[in-house]
């Protein structure tokens, strides 16, 4: 049972994603802060799956196959619903589009690279973005249901536009590193 944990959590982000959308359903204050708490706990099981994996010794191939497509999910559906009832709008749906068509492209990139044993590895700068991007989610889920003196959609807005920018290094140095390998 030990080894199947941090699969579970991982499986707990996917499991998650219904209920993120059903939140943004919910009229007034609680919806937003349903939608974030579910965030939030999608965000703890993310550390938690990969952090027990690997200190218990039990790093499996459904886990490293799992775990970045739940986070991929996971965005994805947040950006989306955000998108969709205009907590993201205007010029920040921009960064929006940018971070949903990079995990799209890495994603086949490391699918491609993989059949021919090419590992594509996690840059320092990608973890930064994936910082960034949860913020700008987290304070963007929130939005107008934070208190006053929290300017949730501001900070929301600059972290998803600095996501954003950060995404486009990161996928034109993915890009670049996995050119090289493609005939």
């Amino acid at each position: 049972m030990k080894n199947q944990i941090p699969n579970l959590l991982t499986l707990s982000r996917i499991i998650v994603i219904p209920a993120l959308v059903a939140s943004f359903y919910i009229d007034g204050p609680v919806g937003n802060w349903i939608g974030f708490a579910l965030f939030a706990f999608a965000g703890v099981t993310d550390f938690f799956d990969g952090y027990l994996a690997r200190s218990m010794n039990v790093v499996s191939p459904l886990g490293r196959f799992l775990d970045p497509i739940a986070d991929k999910l996971l965005v994805a559906a947040a950006l989306m619903m955000m998108v969709a009832f205009e907590r993201i709008a205007g010029l920040a749906v921009l960064p929006a589009v940018v971070i949903m068509c990079r995990e799209i492209m890495v994603s086949g990139l490391r699918e491609h690279l993989a059949e021919l044993k090419v590992p594509l590895p996690v840059t320092v700068l990608a973890k930064w973005k994936t910082t960034a991007q949860i913020l700008a989610i987290g304070f963007l889920l929130v939005g107008d249901a934070s208190p006053d003196m929290i300017p949730s959609i501001l900070i929301g807005d600059i972290l998803l536009w600095i996501a954003g920018i950060v995404t486009v290094q990161t996928g034109y140095i993915y890009l670049r590193t996995g050119l090289k390998h493609l005939d």
